[in-house]
């Protein structure tokens, strides 16, 4: 099989290997950059591979990068670690710069970096196979974007990064290829202005579905905002923890005092974000009753698997070429149905969601219970059949469910998979007490919930149908959401806080916060209103490898995540003993040093430039 020469790709990384020998001979085989880039075919292909380091929002934010089960909103079983579950051992606190993290982005992200250096040097015309000099324009700033935003995943990732924003000489020493660390703030400048500038001349969407997921403005946008988001955040603005980490040059490599200017930049990014978006199209996904209503239920659910040519506008950036949606959903169908059935929801994030008033479970006249069962059907409007055996649209619990499962909102339902509920694509209620069919041993939900979240209704992995959807890494109901938060922390009491907080709101089928009529009344100052962007986002983001880096940002991963993990008492065979709160027998620990990943014990021993990231070493 033929082979591309990546020449300093390989080469790089940020140079991780110590020989170079084997580039001075070529085998007849191998095609030469001449060849790639005299060739439409060749040159597409090289373009669609620098592409491919995207991650996965399925399996790779689940398994390889783990964002899901490093926060707190899901619970694996324990034994998961001995099928290359490392995020597990992560959790554990068992992590040390010589474990192997499989996204590996230090390592591996550099290398589609050069890729697209090289793309943007060779890429040329090729008029007699109908590639056109507009074509190769738009096919740079493509590239150009890719960069950018690789930069900006190994910042979020590993903090200050060896940061080269230019194609290093592939005749270069190997003593010049070892680049030590940059201020992370001055990452984040570069990629800010390179996405203004590449977004000045990228279209907002591509009218030919075909292109679906290559590089758009709103792209760039989006990007940006949440960047900016990050960087106004606690985490890296003046943080004293970082306040003497340094290169070797002595500079300092985080902001070591505060600024609240970080904060309304942010804002005004997500603003233009959003405004950039809704004058293009773009908007919430929604589904509507026969009578006119936003349907919640189906808006929910049907955002994550609508295809934006079927009018889900909703998406601003998604994962090209499809994801690995197999692994994902058979380990989240109970082991009944034929699935691995450990991919549970923890009970922390089965509390965070809102009553269907609107109200938190813990708020006076939420109507919320944790003891005894429903005696009737909870029927509601919208053509939702999954809680119904008998295929009722509307009808969303039926007598005898747990009353802590009911009368909670839509977007708990489409959520979380509790014992008792109906199955429709097995047409029977799941059992996670143990013994059960889908309880007891390490294929079934440690907390007593299984995700359904993300899950397609209509799937069945024991015959093999699974249904398509789009790898969504960024959509507009975050990007309100992010608005709101950096607006909140720069103009307290806006009144485009709550306007956009109840957007949300909106869709998800509950009431708004304010003083009209029939809001939920709330105190607009600062503080208060931060606690319910807050809720809000742990609600509507669940489970989209967000979580994490949200706990992150805030500085709270130390608190939140050492704090002990809890379910249903899945050991108990009796249904009255199940539904009782439970400690879990697994927990996190989290520690100061895991706000970053480390540099790896390989990179630091090849490259004397580096400095390990603050509290590695202790």
């Amino acid at each position: 099989m033929k082979r591309f020469i990546y020449l300093s790709v390989i080469l790089a990384g940020l140079a991780t290997s110590s020989s170079c020998s084997f580039l001075d001979q070529v085998p007849e085989d191998e095609l030469t950059l001449e060849m790639v880039f005299n060739d439409k075919t060749r040159t597409e292909d090289w373009l669609a591979g620098i592409y491919a380091g995207l991650p996965d929002p399925y399996w790779d934010y689940m398994n390889k990068a783990g964002y899901d089960v490093l926060g707190d909103d899901l619970t694996l079983p324990v034994e998961w670690t001995t099928f290359g579950w490392v995020p597990l051992h992560m959790t554990a606190g068992n992590w040390s710069p010589a474990t192997d993290w499989q996204m590996r982005y230090w390592t591996e992200l550099p290398k589609h970096i050069r890729s697209a250096y090289i793309f943007l040097e060779n890429v040329k015309p090729l008029p007699a196979d109908g590639v056109s000099a507009s074509e190769v324009k738009l096919m740079k700033l493509e590239a150009r974007f890719m960069i950018a935003y690789y930069y900006w995943l190994l910042a979020e990732t590993y903090g200050p990064v060896p940061f080269s924003p230019a194609k290093a000489d592939a005749s270069a020493s190997y003593a010049e290829l070892m680049l030590g660390q940059s201020p992370f703030d001055e990452i984040v400048q570069w990629i800010d202005t390179e996405l203004l500038d590449i977004a000045k001349e990228l279209p907002a969407f591509y009218t030919n579905n075909n292109k679906f997921g290559r590089a758009t403005s709103v792209m760039c946008y989006a990007v940006r905002a949440r960047m900016l988001l990050f960087a106004a955040s606690p985490l890296v603005n003046g943080n004293p923890d970082y306040a003497d980490h340094v290169n070797k040059k002595g500079e300092h490599l985080f902001s070591t005092s505060y600024d609240p200017k970080k904060w309304e930049y942010a804002a005004r990014a997500c603003k233009e974000l959003i405004e950039l978006a809704e004058n293009n199209g773009y908007c919430l996904y929604t589904e509507m009753t026969a009578d006119g209503k936003i349907d919640a239920f189906m808006s929910y659910q049907n955002m994550m698997f609508t295809r934006w040519s079927d009018g889900n506008k909703e998406i601003l950036f998604a994962r090209p070429g499809g994801c690995n949606i197999w692994d994902y959903e058979k380990h989240a169908t109970p082991r009944g149905s034929g699935g691995n059935g450990g991919l549970g929801v923890s009970q922390s994030l089965v509390d965070a969601f809102f009553m269907k008033n609107g109200l938190p479970t813990d708020a006076p006249g939420s109507g919320y219970s944790e003891t005894g069962y429903s005696t009737t059907s909870d029927i509601r409007n919208t053509a939702w059949i999954e809680g119904s055996p008998t295929a009722t649209a509307g009808e969303i619990t039926v007598p005898g469910t747990y009353n802590m499962y009911c009368g909670r909102e839509a977007r708990f339902y489409v959520s979380v998979l509790y014992n008792g509920a109906w199955y429709r694509e097995s047409e029977r209620f799941t059992e996670f007490h143990n013994p059960s069919m889908d309880g007891g041993g390490y294929d079934s939900p440690q907390a007593g919930y299984e995700l359904r979240k993300k899950v397609h209704p209509d799937h069945n992995v024991m015959n093999d149908s699974y249904q398509y959807r789009p790898g969504i890494l960024y959509r507009l109901g975050e990007a309100y959401l992010n608005y709101a938060e950096a607006l909140n922390e720069s103009d307290p009491g806006n009144p485009d806080i709550l306007l956009y907080l109840n957007r949300i709101r909106e869709r998800a089928g509950i009431p708004g916060y304010g003083s009209g009529p029939g809001q939920i009344a709330v105190s607009n100052t600062q503080d208060e209103v931060r606690k319910l962007i807050k809720k809000e986002r742990r609600v509507e983001l669940c489970v989209e490898g967000l979580r994490y880096n949200d706990l992150r940002r805030w500085k709270e991963a130390e608190d939140v995540l050492n704090e002990p993990v809890y379910g249903m008492n899945v050991k108990s065979a009796d249904k009255n003993g199940y539904f009782k709160r439970t400690k879990l027998d697994s927990k996190h620990i989290y520690k100061k040093a895991f706000y970053f990943m480390p540099v790896p014990t390989e990179e630091m021993d090849k490259n004397p430039n580096l400095v390990q990231n603050p509290f590695w070493n202790e």
